[in-house]
């Protein structure tokens, strides 16, 4: 599938000297949702902003829907919808005004239609009459995203869309996110809520200190960097772990009760069969087996610290009892 947005060699340093981006090359995929990851200053609003035409790069290219950023500014700006971190509604204005004028600032003939349907979507259609000035903050931040959808945009950018909003909303949005997707809609993600990414996100890129340092489907990605772990129940307690075992990366924790195996699940071949032999060869009995593996936190956690492996696992599936 050709790539509806493409980055190549992509910097932005500002007066001050600080490089924001440095050569970020990347390849948004047509209709799916990517989740952009990185700690505060990684360069992620820099990153948004210089594709949606509101910030300068400093050099390389962005082409959107094969329109340059830059030479086709209005083509590739009109297929861009942003919804910012901050709350840059006229205050005075009606929820109905400001969407028909972002509308109309799009070139967009008037569809009252889908302006209407856009409200509904997003419980806004009772309060088109009020202005945004008497709205609570969720209530902004719905219009923010009701602005950005006005235009029939074929890319969503959503910058930090959930960061102070209530639960009831953020799932809302959620819901949102899903139907635009299967409606055709690109979606870019940035979140500092990691459960987001997980629970919506096709593919997952990392960004730390202005580049990209991974971008991988969800599902490969928590494969090949996630470490899993096997927990062994013990009948008796263990002093000490037996010299025979030492070939296995293990360690007792629960005073000696639970005896537990660290490996990459990729690599694991034989390693858990090898390992039980030799408990039973020790004559070490034991009453429960429980695997756990690493989080998609776990790994964000390990990549912007520069580390490539896993050390907390959470909770997956029971193997035996």
């Amino acid at each position: 599938m050709d790539p509806i947005i493409t980055v190549s060699g992509l910097t932005k340093t500002y007066a001050s000297g600080f490089q924001a981006l440095k050569s970020v090359d990347l390849s948004i995929r047509r209709g799916e949702i990517l989740a952009l990851l990185g700690p505060n200053g990684a360069g992620k609003t820099t990153l948004i902003s210089i594709i949606c035409g509101i910030v300068n790069a400093t050099s390389g290219q962005v082409l959107v829907n094969g329109h340059d950023i830059v030479r086709n500014y209005r083509a590739a700006r009109k297929t861009i919808g942003l919804v910012p971190q901050e709350l840059t509604n006229n205050m005075f204005d009606t929820v109905w005004a400001t969407m028909r004028l972002s509308r109309g600032l799009f070139g967009k003939k008037r569809d009252d239609a889908h302006l209407e349907k856009v409200l509904r979507d997003l419980s806004l259609w009772d309060k088109r009459d009020e202005k945004i000035m008497g709205l609570s903050g969720g209530m902004k931040r719905r219009v923010l995203i009701a602005k950005a959808l006005s235009h029939e945009p074929d890319v969503l950018f959503l910058d930090e869309p959930t960061a102070g909003v209530d639960v009831e909303l953020r799932r809302d949005m959620w819901e949102m996110v899903r139907r635009l997707r299967e409606s055709g809609v690109t979606i870019i993600l940035t979140t500092h809520y990691i459960e987001e990414a997980e629970e919506m996100a096709d593919r997952i890129g990392v960004i730390r200190q202005g580049e990209i340092i991974l971008i991988d489907d969800k599902a490969a990605l928590m494969r090949k960097l996630g470490t899993k772990q096997l927990s062994i129940h013990l009948q008796q307690p263990l002093l000490t772990i037996p010299a025979s075992l030492a070939e296995f990366p293990l360690s007792l924790t629960d005073e000696g009760y639970e005896l537990v195996y660290t490996f990459d699940a990729l690599k694991e071949q034989t390693g858990i069969a090898g390992l039980l032999r030799a408990l039973a060869q020790e004559g070490i009995d034991f009453k429960d087996l429980h695997s756990s593996q690493s989080s998609l936190e776990d790994i964000f956690v390990e990549l912007v610290n520069g580390r490539s492996g896993s050390a907390v696992t959470t909770p997956s599936a029971q193997v035996a009892s």
